[in-house]
């Protein structure tokens, strides 16, 4: 069972009204705050500058705060594939949830039943490709971890509402911690970015790598993310690519 969609108008959007044909991205977020009053009152705050689409309280509840057709602030500088910025392509969910600097938490039994119910109306409304479900930390690898290593992609995968691998998690995990040597390691990355990952053009390459390798495990490999690729990794970015 889950909540009907109540709204709760927010102004920050970007004019003009966009065609559905234009929406091919959704991304998930955390709201990374304690509050969930203090959720609502940021995310309709004209001075606050951000917004989403909708937001799932703990107890399962969804909040339309900006309309679909119109373009929400929601993921800031970010990237996927070819496209930069994609509020202007996107639907933008945001989930309670306090987040790695609080009290990172499992996300609730309702508010998993909430976001399949919302993601099946999405993904049938825009037509919507499960490769284009997408974390804000796949988007903004170097600024942000959400909806971080406890949303379920998996659990959505299997009911067709996101992608996922396709291996044996058993014998996939065999390959845990063994190394790439140096030719393995960039056919890895260049799978990373054949996926829809993108260079990060700032800092240092090494701490560069190191970003995009923990979005990839926040995403697809949640029970171990310490930025460092191995065999595991590497098999799974394969097999990914082959879906």
């Amino acid at each position: 069972m889950w909540h009907k969609i109540t709204s709760n108008y927010s102004p920050n959007f970007s004019l003009p009204k966009r065609s559905k044909g234009k929406i091919k991205y959704i991304i998930i977020h955390y709201t990374g705050m304690k509050s969930e009053i203090s959720v609502i009152k940021r995310l309709s705050n004209e001075k606050s500058k951000v917004s989403a689409h909708y937001f799932i309280k703990k107890n399962g509840q969804i909040i339309n705060l900006v309309p679909d057709l119109y373009e929400a602030w929601h993921a800031g500088k970010s990237s996927w594939k070819k496209i930069k910025s994609l509020n202007k392509n996107s639907i933008g969910i945001e989930i309670q949830n306090q987040g790695h600097n609080h009290k990172y938490e499992k996300y609730s039994s309702k508010q998993v039943v909430s976001i399949q119910a919302l993601l099946k109306i999405l993904i049938k409304t825009y037509k919507i490709n499960l490769k284009n479900i997408l974390g804000h930390s796949d988007i903004s690898p170097d600024r942000k971890k959400d909806p971080g290593e406890k949303f379920p992609w998996k659990k959505l995968a299997n009911v067709n509402l996101a992608k996922w691998h396709k291996l044996n998690e058993k014998k996939l995990r065999k390959n845990r911690l063994k190394k790439l040597d140096k030719t393995e390691e960039k056919k890895f990355l260049k799978k990373l970015y054949l996926i829809g990952y993108n260079k990060i053009k700032k800092l240092n390459p090494n701490l560069n790598k190191k970003f995009l390798v923990k979005a990839f495990q926040r995403r697809f490999r949640q029970s171990l993310i310490n930025g460092k690729s191995d065999q595991e990794c590497l098999l799974i970015a394969k097999n990914l690519l082959k879906s």
